[in-house]
């Protein structure tokens, strides 16, 4: 989060290296809630709870060992209970991917221009078909490694699962609040005490219970991670990083690219992502994207922010766009109004319910709620 004063001019020669986030910024979907409405009755209320669990464990108690993202580990029993395969979850993958508007162009021309990575906390079945429709190298694209096919599970075991799941189904759906967890009255705690005993001693017991053990989603500081890594492979600092994040699994990534002197933005972003940009974009397509990258690449994270400060048509005249860019910008066409700001305290609880806005808008009610 930055403090409102017009930055002063750009230093130019910058290279740079782009990193962006999945669902959010490059896509509509949420992949593991969509696997979870397809393969499980009544999978989306089942996902929502979990995720609920998950904002509560990473952000609220900061549990030590877990991570904002872990939700993807902790369904995937239940996934195979009701016969999800990895075959399965790729092919659902491939037929169902839905990438922002404008996002083919952006992500072409941001690795004309430097070196690209994608950073998601996805399944790799998404991940590989998100780059399949991009065009996208898988090498440089960071997910979930999941082989829920070398897993055993027994008919006991399933039926035993199925029955957790309706279980969890008649749970109240937890709220991150602080608050609102410590009230007695809204009967938050006995859920939690539940699902830690579902999650850390029923399933563990079990011997499809390896899952939990053996999968590393890649969120939190598993995002981190990655960008160090995509940093490392180019021989640069993290100075010389932009990340784009949306949501609850940026925060590490976001606040450590801030941190060290890059570019941090957050795209349609939540509470969670918000707080730790110093950029905000609000948008219906990817064209911020390409262009806040060319920014970077041109004049790293002073330019983009001299770009935020006042960010209108008329002054991004003059930090000669290449034409395909400024020609997008103009044929802009959404429901959602196009905003690019520096984010304050001043500003953040505006931009918050304007981006809120924005994500269910484009990624529907129950996507655009999730952390």
């Amino acid at each position: 989060m930055a403090t409102l004063d017009k930055p002063k001019a750009a230093d130019r020669g910058k290279v740079g290296v782009f990193i962006t986030d999945c669902e959010g910024p490059v896509t509509l979907n949420d992949n593991a809630y969509e696997l979870s409405c397809h393969f499980i009755p009544g999978g989306g209320e089942f996902f929502t709870r979990i995720s609920r669990y998950d904002d509560v464990l990473a952000d609220v108690f900061k549990r030590p060992g877990y991570k904002a993202g872990d939700t993807l580990k902790l369904i995937l029993p239940f996934l195979k209970a009701y016969g999800a395969t990895d075959e399965g979850m790729a092919e659902y993958s491939r037929r169902n991917v839905l990438l922002i508007p404008g996002a083919v162009e952006a992500l072409g021309y941001v690795r004309e221009i430097m070196p690209s990575y994608i950073i998601s906390t996805s399944y790799r079945h998404y991940v590989e078909a998100v780059c399949d429709a991009l065009g996208f190298p898988h090498g440089n694209a960071y997910s979930t490694q999941v082989n829920l096919d070398r897993y055993e599970m027994t008919e006991e075991e399933r039926v035993r699962l199925e029955e957790l799941c309706r279980e969890i189904l008649e749970m109240p759906i937890l709220d991150p609040s602080p608050e609102l967890l410590s009230d007695p009255s809204r009967g938050f705690k006995p859920v939690i005490e539940r699902l830690d005993e579902i999650f850390w001693r029923i399933l563990p017991s079990m011997r499809c219970g390896e899952i939990l053990s053996d999968v590393n989603p890649i969120g939190g500081e598993g995002k981190a991670e990655a960008v160090r890594d995509a940093v490392s492979r180019n021989k640069c600092s993290l100075a010389d990083a932009v990340y784009i994040g949306d949501s609850i699994t940026d925060t590490a990534p976001l606040k450590l690219v801030r941190e060290a002197g890059g570019a941090s933005i957050s795209f349609n972003g939540n509470e969670y992502a918000l707080r730790e940009a110093e950029v905000a974009v609000i948008s219906g397509t990817a064209t911020p994207t390409a262009i806040l990258a060319h920014l970077f690449r041109h004049g790293g994270r002073r330019l983009v922010l001299e770009a935020a400060y006042e960010w209108t048509s008329e002054r991004l005249q003059g930090f000669n766009l290449p034409s395909r860019l400024i020609n997008a910008l103009k044929s802009y066409r959404s429901e959602i109004p196009l905003e690019v700001s520096i984010v304050t305290e001043e500003n953040l609880m505006s931009l918050l319910e304007k981006s809120k806005r924005a994500r269910k808008k484009l990624r529907g009610e129950a996507v655009g709620s999730l952390g």
